[in-house]
């Protein structure tokens, strides 16, 4: 038994040396620190992928852009599936203009703009945004354009706006509004006769009593009332009835709040596949471009475009449109590029061309053209207007001109007189040779000589017989 122990005991301090090993000093402190600095260090190594441009958010890094235009810095950050605002800082240029449109955004909290203080346009658009607390703008002084339409914003105060003295422009049309008392500040706001280009077109979608009225329409007196829809006795029971705006007549719909407008590259509305029957009134003057394809417009009339007059580019394919009216394309003075592709126009109609001077591209393809007299008034205005380039211009009636250049048509038209298909019919309105020298026209002759001088009319006209 001596022996054994002895053994026993050489043995377990056998087993206990690694430990006492890993625990000298400059060896670390042990097998359970060995790991966790392994740990840190491969943490530590994976830290600069989790950095993101969006901040302490940790979205994803976005793919934005940086672009300069006319001198100006643009960040176009659109449809990247952001839900805060990155950061100002992963910018190798401070921004004169932030696009934001069409991401999932969905509160803007106090200070989410610091770093964007030369901020001239920012554009919020088609977010889910349904919070904005009163410091989300703080700093952006020189801010003049504010996109804020298309949310889910209810409320939003006078308090919010304050940080931007120069805002000029303000969009927040198609928000479900709740005009209640928390509105009141921001609804006297937008009505000051001043502000006349904040908050147009945005309208209450609660109470049903205010509900479809415009923000700078409605009374802000009303707001606070309807918090207590009681009399003065305090009954509930009693119903309080507020005065509704009478029913306009309806006219055309508004371009504003069917379309969306953006900024960058440049002023354009985008009406694409809105259900349109007639182009929507309320164009901006500014707007350079519009896109109303794939609607269902078949008719252009006078004055459609009137107040656009910076339009430039105008795209009216896929509308099944079947005329255009002289006038409709009136005022166009700087259009450049015009589209009337794949429509069901057969002829354009005189005068429809000649206030477009600086047009430069025309398509025209996927039209039935009739090759007849009214298509003269297309070619030779392009005739006379040598540097539009347009295409699709071919002939699809009358069958012998299938597939034919319209050009070719009138090539074959001028070299040869048309044909005469109703030569064997007699035309009512000349005169039949037979008749010459009859007992009838010698008649005529003698009544006409016996007729009294004083009752003879004028001859405006002496016939000749002609051989």
């Amino acid at each position: 038994m001596r022996l054994i122990s002895p053994l026993l005991l050489t043995f377990v301090a056998l087993l206990l040396l690694p430990s006492v090993e890993l625990k000298r000093p400059g060896r670390g402190r042990g097998i359970k620190h060995a790991r966790q600095k392994l740990t840190r260090d491969r943490l530590g190594r994976k830290a600069p992928r989790r950095q993101s441009r969006s901040g302490p958010s940790g979205d994803a890094t976005p793919s934005c852009s940086e672009i300069t235009q006319s001198r100006e810095a643009y960040v176009d950050c659109q449809d990247q599936r952001l839900t805060s605002v990155p950061s100002s800082s992963t910018w190798s240029r401070v921004p004169k203009h932030l696009l934001l449109a069409r991401n999932k955004i969905k509160s803007l909290h106090e200070g989410s703009f610091l770093g964007y203080e030369s901020l001239s346009s920012l554009d919020l658009q088609q977010n889910q945004i349904s919070q904005v607390e009163e410091g989300a703008f703080q700093g952006l002084i020189h801010l003049e354009t504010l996109l804020l339409q298309h949310n889910q914003l209810r409320t939003l105060s006078e308090e919010a706006l304050i940080p931007m003295p120069n805002l000029r422009y303000l969009r927040l049309y198609d928000n479900p509004w709740k005009c209640l008392c928390p509105m009141e500040s921001l609804i006297r706001t937008i009505q000051v006769p001043s502000n006349r280009n904040l908050g147009n077109h945005a309208k209450c979608a609660e109470p049903i009593s205010l509900q479809n009225r415009k923000l700078k329409q409605i009374d802000p007196e009303l707001l606070c009332e309807e918090l207590d829809p009681t009399d003065p006795t305090g009954d509930p029971n009693v119903n309080v009835t507020y005065p509704i705006e009478p029913s306009h007549i309806r006219g055309k719909s508004d371009a504003t709040l069917l379309c969306h407008t953006y900024i960058f590259p440049l002023r354009w509305m985008d009406c694409r596949n809105r259900g349109l029957t007639e182009v929507p009134s309320g164009i901006p003057e500014d707007v350079v471009k519009v896109d109303l394809s794939y609607n269902s417009i078949k008719h252009l009339k006078p004055k459609d475009f009137h107040a656009a007059r910076s339009l430039r580019i105008l795209n009216l394919s896929n509308n099944n449109m079947e005329r255009i009216d002289t006038g409709s394309l009136s005022g166009l003075l700087h259009l450049h590029d015009l589209d009337l592709s794949f429509n069901a126009l057969r002829f354009v109609q005189y005068g429809v061309l000649e206030d477009l001077y600086f047009l430069s591209k025309l398509k025209l393809e996927g039209n039935p053209w009739m090759c007849d007299y009214n298509i003269h008034y297309m070619v030779y205005w392009l005739h006379l207007h040598p540097g539009v380039r347009h295409s699709g211009l071919l002939c699809q009636a009358p069958l012998e001109y299938v597939g034919v250049r319209v050009k070719d048509y009138m090539h074959a038209y001028n070299r040869e007189c048309p044909k005469d298909k109703q030569h064997n019919r007699p035309d009512p309105n000349q005169n039949n040779d037979e008749l010459w020298d009859t007992p009838m026209e010698l008649q005529g002759e003698i009544e006409e000589e016996m007729e009294p001088s004083h009752l003879r009319a004028p001859q405006k006209y002496q016939v000749f017989k002609l051989a």
